[in-house]
């Protein structure tokens, strides 16, 4: 694929994915998904040499991923499908590798997805992670099954309905991280070190049975997408979102 939103590599059964849409704070649109999408299959993929074991998603220092496009959601008169987004966060869970997500500057909305997928999730101090949606009148109803499996339903209530970002360490704290450090590439080199000891079949394995264990992501997939639907072809949210593209007003300024 000729990556227009990803930077990829590939060097013993580790794939390195950087999201690179700083022009849009690495917002997600449909051909981040599809580039994403596609990534995870060359991943999944049991023909590739050698097999990939561990795949390792990060952004910019700035920013690892600021959630959805709202510009690209004020522009088109459809409701976009959440389903290919949540069938890539079900696939980074319980795919027949490692995810890691290492995490620099701000993560949002949308963003928490990827963190609240991943196997694995490193930090460093400017990491700041935040669900900003119900200021818009809508709520992280794909994002909720995945957080909740991470952090527990009070924790993710908590941080659905306050809206504001919190630290690295508050993460930590809450289990949303796994692992904090100054320096973040440093604290990738020392877990790979011992991950790179696991075996692709291992992985896989564990992997099926831990996806069996948590299968509550299936189960809520259907609710999850309907309120997703419901939410964003609302008239007045709809509204809402075009209004902050256009002036970066809240619904609530005048």
């Amino acid at each position: 694929m000729d990556y227009q939103t990803l930077a990829v590599s590939f060097d013993k059964g580790i794939c390195r994915v950087r999201i690179q849409r700083a022009e849009a704070q690495n917002a997600i649109n449909a051909r981040l998904i599809a580039e994403l999408e596609a990534v995870v299959g060359l991943c999944e993929s049991e023909a590739r040499q050698p097999p990939v074991s561990i795949l390792v998603l990060e952004g910019t220092p700035e920013v690892f991923c600021s959630g959805g496009d709202f510009t690209a959601i004020a522009a088109s008169d459809e409701v976009a499908d959440p389903e290919p987004l949540y069938r890539l966060w079900q696939r980074l869970a319980g795919g027949p590798f490692i995810s890691i997500s290492l995490v620099r500057g701000r993560v949002n909305a949308g963003g928490m997805g990827f963190v609240a997928a991943a196997d694995i999730v490193l930090a460093d101090r400017s990491a700041a992670f935040g669900l900003s949606e119900m200021l818009f009148g809508i709520f992280p109803a794909c994002v909720l099954p995945f957080l909740v499996r991470r952090i527990g339903l009070q924790k993710a209530h908590y941080l659905t309905l306050m809206t504001r970002a919190c630290a690295a360490d508050e993460a930590l704290a809450a289990g949303l991280v796994d692992a904090v450090d100054d320096d973040a590439e440093a604290l990738l080199r020392r877990h790979l070190l011992r991950l790179q000891r696991l075996s692709r079949p291992a992985i896989g394995r564990y992997k099926t049975y831990l996806t069996g264990l948590a299968g509550q992501l299936e189960a809520l997939k259907p609710a999850a997408l309907e309120a997703n639907r419901a939410l964003f072809g609302d008239p007045e949210i709809q509204h809402n979102i075009r209004r902050y593209t256009a002036s970066g007003r809240f619904p609530w300024e005048a």
